[in-house]
C-alpha cells in the first residue's frame, strides 16, 4: 500500500494520568521565560488507531462529530507578522465562521503559531511546539468566564449574549507546507463519555488563569485525521457549545501525534490555530 492509500495508522497518544495525591490537576507556565511546572505527570501513553478521513470529509460536521474539514485558500501570505495576521487572517476567519455556521457575531480572542522541532526561543510571539497531550481547550465554566472577560465584548451586552447559544470554535490550518510531521488528530464526539473522560485542569499564566479539559483514556474513542493536510485546507474544531441537549456535539478532544509513516526528511509541522467566540444572538453586531 502506498503512502497515499493509507487509511488507518497505529500510534501512541498521551492521555491524562492523575496526580498521585488525588488533587485537582494544574499546570503553571510562563511563555516569556519558558518556565513550566505541574502536578500532572507526562501522561498515560496508549496505543490507538487513527483513521484518515481524506475523501470522506463530508461525513463530519460540527454538531455531530465536533469538527468539520474545509478547503479554504487564505489571503494571508505572511504568518510571521502579528499585524498582518490580526488585520488579514482575523478578518477573513470571522467571515468564514459566519458563512459556515450562520452565526451573527464572532469575536476572535487568540491565535497561536506552532512549529515542530526544538523550541529554543521564548518570549512574546514565539512559536509554540505542537501540543502532544489529549485535551480540549475550555470547560463550560471557562467559556462563560471568557465572555465576561474579553474587552471586545461590552459588559452591558454580556447578559444578553449568555441567554442565547454561543460556542468556542478553533480554526486550525497548516502554513507554508502540508502538515506531514506531527499532524493533528481529533476525537469523534459520539465516542466520548462526558462523565468519565473529561478532567477539568487549571492552567495558570502570569496574567490570567483558565480551565481546560485533559482526557482519560477510553478504548471506545474514535480518532480521525486528514492525511497530509495542506495550507489551503482547514479544520473547524469545537471547544464549547452552550447547546447541551444531549445530541449536539459540544467539544472535540484533539492532540498532535507522531505518525510512524512520516517520510524521513519531511518538513517539521508549521500551523496556525485561531480561537473565536461565536454567538447566535438576535441583536445587530454593532449592538
Amino acid at each position: 500500500m502506498s503512502v497515499a492509500e493509507i487509511t488507518t495508522i497505529s500510534t501512541t497518544l498521551h492521555y491524562f494520568k492523575p496526580p498521585p495525591d488525588g488533587s485537582k490537576p494544574w499546570v503553571e507556565t510562563n511563555l516569556q521565560t519558558g518556565e513550566h511546572s505541574s502536578n500532572v505527570s507526562q501522561g498515560s501513553s496508549k496505543q490507538v488507531i487513527i483513521e484518515n478521513v481524506r475523501g470522506h470529509e463530508s461525513e463530519y460536521d460540527l454538531d455531530t462529530t465536533g469538527f468539520l474539514f474545509l478547503e479554504h485558500e487564505s489571503q494571508c501570505k505572511n504568518f510571521e507578522d502579528e499585524a498582518t495576521i490580526k488585520d488579514v487572517y482575523y478578518k477573513e476567519s470571522i467571515g468564514l465562521i459566519k458563512k459556515v455556521t450562520g452565526a451573527n457575531r464572532v469575536v476572535v480572542f487568540h491565535h497561536a503559531i506552532r512549529k515542530g522541532g526544538p523550541q529554543l526561543l521564548v518570549g512574546p510571539n514565539r512559536p509554540l511546539p505542537p501540543s502532544d497531550r489529549v485535551h480540549s481547550d475550555h470547560t463550560p465554566e471557562d467559556a462563560i468566564k471568557l465572555v465576561h472577560a474579553l474587552p471586545q465584548i461590552p459588559n452591558e451586552l454580556v447578559p444578553h449574549l449568555l441567554k442565547h447559544r454561543f460556542q468556542i470554535i478553533n480554526i486550525w490550518r497548516p502554513i507554508n507546507h502540508p502538515a506531514i510531521e506531527s499532524p493533528l488528530t481529533l476525537c469523534d464526539y459520539r465516542s466520548i463519555d462526558l462523565e468519565k473522560d473529561l478532567v477539568a485542569t487549571t492552567v495558570k499564566f502570569p496574567d490570567y488563569t483558565m480551565e481546560t479539559f485533559r482526557v482519560n483514556y477510553n478504548p471506545g474513542h474514535k480518532w480521525k485525521y486528514q492525511r497530509n493536510m495542506r495550507p489551503d485546507e482547514v479544520v473547524f474544531l469545537k471547544c464549547f457549545d452552550s447547546r447541551m441537549d444531549g445530541k449536539t456535539a459540544i467539544l472535540a478532544p484533539h492532540t498532535a501525534f507522531v505518525d510512524p509513516t512520516t517520510p524521513e526528511g519531511a518538513p517539521l509541522r508549521e500551523s496556525i490555530e485561531l480561537r473565536a467566540l461565536v454567538f447566535y444572538d438576535d441583536l445587530p453586531e454593532e449592538a
